[in-house]
């Protein structure tokens, strides 16, 4: 794990994240723990270490600046990204992770326990029938749906000056088109990763 610790270390400096070393050791031990259990629950495609350190790590930690209020939901979390990696570094902040895969959850729900973490929560629905009782300040959202789906899915879920936060890859020209809610496009910049990414921030009322 030191190559993995170098490259995470280095990324968080990048991304101007200071993380104390129980931090960067909680980060660490949920890739193994995606390593892990990658072979019986296929959670990722991405098998290399390092990869998923860039990939998952710090491509989930480069929103951190971008969370707002203290109320925040990850909306078809997976494998729990980026809402595990952004509820380390962020441990003042409750996270709700919800994914319709049940495989995923229970996943989610182990990372959650083995990794002490006592700001996350799981659940196991779609994201049209999960009634909390509060809504979100931050919903985020990666490799989701459509952005107007997006919209629609998760309205009941934002609070009155909430903010929809869509991880996108390159420039979503066509699905920002469709949305009729202000939306601002925010260049990502994920720290060793070449592909383009993105983040289209969408005000919760107009």
């Amino acid at each position: 794990m030191k190559v993995c610790r170098k490259i995470l270390i280095s990324g968080l400096q990048a991304l101007n994240l200071a993380l104390n070393e129980q931090q960067v050791e909680q980060l660490l031990g949920f890739v193994k723990l995606i390593e892990k259990w990658n072979k019986a629950y296929n959670l990722t495609a991405i098998r290399g270490r390092e990869d998923m350190v860039r990939l998952h790590l710090l491509d989930s930690l480069a929103i951190a600046a971008y969370i707002e209020g203290k109320r925040v939901i990850d909306i078809g979390t997976g494998a729990g990204l980026p809402g595990i990696p952004l509820a380390i570094c962020l441990p003042e902040t409750k996270f709700t992770l919800l994914d319709s895969n049940a495989k995923k959850t229970r996943f989610v729900q182990q990372a959650i326990l083995e990794l002490k973490l006592k700001n996350a929560t799981v659940f196991h629905r779609r994201v049209e029938h999960y009634q909390p009782e509060l809504t979100f300040n931050t919903v985020i959202t990666r490799a989701f749906a459509n952005l107007s789906d997006i919209v629609k899915l998760t309205a009941h879920l934002l609070g009155k000056d909430g903010v929809l936060l869509a991880m996108k890859g390159q420039n979503p020209e066509a699905e920002l088109a469709q949305v009729t809610a202000k939306t601002t496009l925010i260049p990502v910049n994920v720290p060793g990763c070449e592909a383009e990414r993105c983040l289209v921030k969408i005000s919760a009322h107009g």
